[in-house]
């Protein structure tokens, strides 16, 4: 490998503003503001507008699809019958 052509690879936080909620993960990201951890270092910051902690799949309050919407309509209208002849 050719040296001083990769990124550097260290822990960053990723806080969640949604949820207000914070992690750490190693990355190449790069940042200029910083955050406290728990361990009471300062870590480079990333500012998320939605992870898992906030998004609707990962929380479980994903709605459904309206009954009355265009996909429904559409199976309705071609709707298809099983008929078993015997």
């Amino acid at each position: 490998m050719k040296p001083d052509i990769h990124p550097e690879y260290k822990s960053v936080i990723f806080h969640d503003t949604s949820a207000n909620t914070s992690f750490m993960i190693r990355s190449t990201y790069q940042s200029s503001q910083t955050m406290k951890w728990h361990d009471g270092k300062d870590y480079p910051v990333c500012y998320l507008d939605t992870s898992s902690a906030s998004h609707p799949f990962y929380t479980g309050k994903q709605t459904q699809t309206k009954s009355d919407g265009r996909v429904a309509k559409f199976n309705q209208k071609f709707k298809v019958t099983s008929s078993k002849k015997g």
